[in-house]
């Protein structure tokens, strides 16, 4: 009697915690197919590097500057990544601003603290070194495509569909490494009519995931809204100059400001790369700003204001230009390629889903991502371990060759 066809995995969002999933899950001896499916250009989700095919020296952090890792046992993806050289420890200088202008240095926040590291060469190679991990055989890659629906076969199969009901991929069980296809923000946002992953499991009965949604739609995000700034020639001296690399804002200094977090990215070539990230108070304001880059807003044909994207611009690298005055001096923001990068769901606030809540066999659902409670709450350490934990609980409801029973038989 031949045995049964291992089972397939579709995951919607190749952010680290979706990468990991899948090169947890060929660690463990998964080697059913695995898809991976995002919005994006690429690999990384928050954690990406901005790179151009016309500038090859180019490569900004535009979201997560590093990770740390504060709890042992660390996850068991970073030693691997460690070894294949994808990430590095990060010892650079760390810096607060206090109140108007008062620069602590050494005084990190909570992304500052444990043993930090970033990508070799980029943010992006965290990810690249966990699909690395992941292997090639199996696993697919879909970028720059957005599933906008969900739906259940009468056989308790996941189909995925694009915004015109296309359908995209069927698969035995489905993982959301992201919130938006299970949160009302989709609705309010994007001015969907429902929930796509609620209006796909209205009609079961299942307890569990039924307590899930209600869990994942009670969790609150801080949104964020980056600039991304390339400063070059006698503009970046003075940015390469600083004796520090990452400055945190304290509260007073966030409502003064409106920015969180600068990193200060030196490039290869003299250039010297400054994100700013803005505070939550600043982003709510302006959740209508998606940004020209915002791939969401172009697959789904949002109207970009040009307009207001230039006023956010503006207010931006002029805070940023101020509060740090005493150290770089004056220049003009705009002469350094302003970029406006837009997350809604930034950060996630606790609590979170709890990891009892993360796998749902009867419907066939899995979640991970730094939303889940527990170690790294809302940081990639979070994002990391959420994928192990996934992984394992995967493989102990459907072991490779061994399908379970379909929903609902």
């Amino acid at each position: 009697m031949p045995r049964p066809a291992p089972e397939t995995i579709a995951v919607i969002g190749a952010g680290v915690s979706g990468c990991a999933l899948a090169a947890q899950l060929r660690r463990l001896g998964h080697r059913g197919p695995l898809s991976l499916w995002e919005t994006g250009r690429g690999a990384g989700g928050r954690a990406s590097t901005r790179r151009s095919r016309e500038d090859p020296q180019l490569a900004v952090d535009h979201g997560a500057p590093l990770l740390n890792i504060t709890a042992e046992p660390a996850p068991a993806l970073l030693e691997p990544l460690l070894a294949g050289g994808w990430i590095e420890p990060w010892n650079e200088p760390v810096a607060m601003l206090e109140g108007e202008s008062r620069l602590n240095i050494g005084r990190p926040d909570a992304l500052g603290i444990g043993r930090l590291y970033r990508g070799r060469s980029g943010m992006d190679q965290l990810s690249q070194g966990l699909l690395h991990l992941a292997g090639d055989t199996g696993v697919r890659g879909h970028f720059g495509v957005l599933v906008r629906h969900l739906e259940l076969t009468p056989a308790g199969r996941w189909r995925l569909l694009d915004a015109a009901g296309q359908l995209l991929e069927e698969a035995d069980w489905l993982v959301l490494s992201g919130t938006l296809l299970a949160h009302p923000r989709s609705r309010l946002i994007f001015d969907w009519p429902e929930v796509p992953l609620e209006r796909a499991t209205r009609h079961l009965q299942d307890l569990q995931l039924a307590h899930a949604l209600t869990t994942i739609a009670g969790i609150r995000f801080e949104a964020r809204s980056n600039l991304l700034l390339v400063f070059a020639g006698e503009a970046a001296v003075p940015w390469r100059a600083l004796p520090f690399r990452l400055v945190n804002f304290d509260a007073a200094a966030q409502q003064r400001w409106g920015l969180r977090r600068i990193s200060i990215q030196p490039l290869e070539d003299g250039r010297c790369a400054v994100v700013a990230h803005s505070s939550h108070a600043f982003a709510a304001d302006h959740l209508d700003v998606y940004g020209a880059g915002s791939a969401v807003a172009r697959q789904l044909q949002l109207p970009v204001e040009e307009g207001r994207e230039e006023e956010v611009i503006t207010s931006l690298g002029d805070a940023l230009v101020q509060c740090l005055a005493p150290w770089i001096g004056t220049m003009d923001p705009q002469e350094a390629e302003p970029r406006l990068m837009r997350w809604a769901a930034a950060f996630p606030l606790p609590p979170g889903l709890p990891p009892s809540l993360t796998l749902c066999p009867a419907s066939r659902v899995g979640f991970c991502g730094d939303y889940i409670d527990g170690v790294g709450f809302a940081r990639i350490e979070g994002a990391l371990h959420s994928a192990e934990h996934l992984a394992a609980a995967l493989l102990a409801a459907a072991p490779s060759g061994a399908p379970c029973r379909p929903a609902g038989s």
